[in-house]
């Protein structure tokens, strides 16, 4: 696999654009289990002891269904806007059994197959919620039996329903639902009879019973189906051996789906590794596989090709993740807002472990991918914090209880153990995904977790602006009695400076590099720091930082800027940095992306965090420090 592929369909939406407007046409039939997510949010805590069995009584505040199973692919089909979506199954004759088809009509679904039972319990996924906990499920219909005059009728609505289909989704979603190994023995037939119609099994239990359908498999499924072990089935080895060998098996596409690592595609016995697409928010993967399988389909039903419906696939299973406590769906706008410029994770397996790392000899500068022969560097831009700069190190140690006070608030005190560990982890997420970004960035996606986790009474919940203020009151105080010392000679500039920085910017500079600062801080500190250093007048007036807009980012601004002023063809352009903002978008510009995993305290030397963070932002090299400048310069060709 290359990731080349990827940087193409990344640079243009028209195919995407083609293929969501072609599923408006087309028509799907869903077959399977059909299920009703019951959301019940409790009220939490003192509770009521019941007078009859001297137990809690568990009270129920708001409760609320969405599809699940089969239901929701139709749910996520709709969402995508295809033209028509038949639905094929059973509902129990009773309460549920009517809120079933009621939210299915209400995605538009055809329900004509759909059928109601008496003695058949409609299968529903309760699931208590104690704010942002979900306690135990209760399920209902784990324990009904399909009669043999059903079985017939229910084929009998699928083979129908095929017949006018350009793609049949075949559900298998508990052992005993519709799909027992003995009815995909007759649904292998319809399959059979029909092969105009494109056919694609998503089958927890029994996939290696299906025959002359496209599989969609997560990895624990795809090493049962081939009598394998799980616990390799995380690395890029594993995916594309399973992938490979499902596909030669079943003669027909196997899309295997690996979580935040993305998808593997094999077709014709050629694989693809789809990377995962880097996700900021917190994240619900329940029914992320249901969002896969409804894309994939909807996407071949529009002539696209199996890559390319994987693609868009992982697109949706990444929005629908970011929906919590729901089984979310993406919309085209949805797809379309985001698909222009996806944030891929590349090469995670590397990122999570030294074994594989290669080094130019005699040096500590990783080399990641095959770095380009034609490099000619007219251009450099810089991050500041952590890449040049330590002025602003410790940053982090203000952040974070400043987040925690946010988010808490009267009850930071008293909240106990439990409530204060989860906090501070959603926190750290926070913070680690978003190091390099603008602060105010940082501050919105405070605000979304001040609301989130409900400590706060909503009229209380400050905009990213307000975040944005506390928080550079105390860091900007920390700034200052540094600032004061180098102006006073008590400090160095060197004193905090990553390892030969200014050594690095001046033989550029010499060598007639254009050089351009560029920072998530507000603009007039970041010259008035670069200033302080000492190497502000290296840059020629192009520092660029903040300017309190999150429309306007100023490490994208200015890699914009400098590859359409100066026309800049690939690798006329490297970018260092130790955030991953600024290395995707130098990866998805085609510059060359060093990434800085500095240590910020000692100022020189490897951290290990940075590295992981680098490389899977798409870093082709990797520094510790400036410290082998000759070295560095020579890979640049610049010696």
């Amino acid at each position: 696999m290359t990731l080349q592929v990827f940087d193409n369909m990344n640079s243009s939406l028209a195919w995407i654009e083609a293929t969501l407007q072609r599923m408006q046409s087309r028509t799907i039939t869903v077959f399977g289990d059909f299920c009703v997510d019951a959301y019940w949010a409790l009220q939490q805590g003192e509770a009521e002891i019941s007078i009859e069995t001297g137990l809690p009584v568990k009270r129920v505040l708001t409760q609320r269904y969405s599809l699940g199973g089969a239901g929701n692919v139709v749910a996520n089909l709709a969402a995508l806007g295809v033209g028509t979506v038949r639905a094929v199954g059973v509902a129990g004759a009773d309460l549920f059994g009517a809120k079933l088809r009621s939210l299915l009509e209400e995605c538009g679904a055809q329900t004509s197959g759909l059928l109601a039972i008496d003695d058949w319990q409609t299968m529903i996924y309760a699931k208590p919620c104690f704010g942002e906990r979900e306690d135990s499920r209760i399920d209902f219909g784990a324990f009904n039996k399909l009669s043999s005059e059903l079985v017939d009728l229910l084929l009998e609505k699928l083979e129908e329903a095929v017949a006018n289909s350009d793609v049949a989704i075949l559900n298998q979603q508990v052992p005993g639902g519709l799909s027992s190994p003995q009815t995909i023995e007759r649904i292998n037939k319809i399959i059979a009879l029909h092969p105009a119609t494109t056919f694609l099994a998503d089958a927890r239990h029994y996939p290696e019973k299906y025959r002359g359908a496209a599989l969609k498999l997560n990895m624990n499924e795809a090493a049962r189906l081939l009598g394998e072990s799980a616990e390799q089935t995380g690395t890029e080895a594993c995916a594309r051996d399973f992938a490979l060998r499902i596909n030669k098996k079943i003669g027909k596409p196997a899309f295997l789906t690996r979580g935040e690592l993305g998808l593997a595609v094999a077709v014709d016995g050629e694989v693809t590794l789809i990377p995962g697409v880097q996700v900021i928010e917190r994240t619900d993967t329940v029914g992320a596989g249901d969002a896969v399988v409804a894309a994939l389909a909807a996407s071949l039903a529009a002539g696209a090709s199996p890559l390319e419906s994987a693609t868009l696939a992982n697109i949706a299973a990444m929005i629908t993740v970011k929906k919590l406590q729901t089984t979310g769906t993406a919309s085209p706008a949805e797809i379309l807002e985001i698909a222009e410029e996806l944030d891929y994770v590349f090469r995670p397996e590397l990122a999570d472990s030294l074994r594989g790392a290669r080094y130019v000899p005699g040096t500590e500068i990783e080399v990641i991918g095959e770095l380009p022969r034609d490099l000619d560097i007219r251009h450099c831009i810089f991050d500041h914090d952590g890449t040049l700069s330590t002025l602003r190190e410790g940053w982090e140690l203000i952040m974070e209880p400043m987040m925690m006070r946010a988010i808490l608030g009267k009850q930071y005190e008293t909240v106990d153990q439990t409530g204060f560990a989860r906090v501070s982890e959603a926190v750290e997420h926070l913070i680690d995904s978003t190091t390099g970004i603008q602060t105010l960035m940082q501050m919105k996606g405070l605000a979304a977790l001040v609301r989130q986790c409900g400590f706060v009474p909503e009229p209380e919940v400050l905009d990213e602006h307000g975040y944005k203020h506390i928080f550079n009151v105390e860091l900007l105080n920390m700034i200052e009695k540094r600032v004061q010392k180098l102006r006073k000679g008590e400090l160095d500039p060197i004193d905090f400076e990553i390892k030969s920085a200014r050594l690095l910017l001046e033989a550029l500079h010499r060598k007639g590099v254009k050089l351009y600062l560029a920072s998530g801080t507000d603009v007039a500190d970041v010259v008035a720091e670069a200033e302080a250093m000492g190497y502000a007048h290296l840059f020629e007036g192009r520092i660029f930082g903040s300017v309190g807009d999150l429309k306007v980012d100023a490490k994208k601004l200015v890699l914009e800027r400098i590859i359409a002023e100066h026309n800049l063809a690939r690798h006329e352009f490297a970018t260092f940095g130790d955030g991953p903002v600024e290395l995707r978008e130098t990866a998805r510009r085609g510059g060359l992306a060093i990434g800085v995993a500095s240590d910020e305290v000692r100022r020189f030397g490897m951290n290990l965090s940075k590295r992981r963070r680098l490389i899977r932002a798409g870093a082709d090299l990797i520094i510790p420090d400036y410290s082998q400048l000759p070295a560095l310069l020579s890979i640049l060709q610049l010696d």
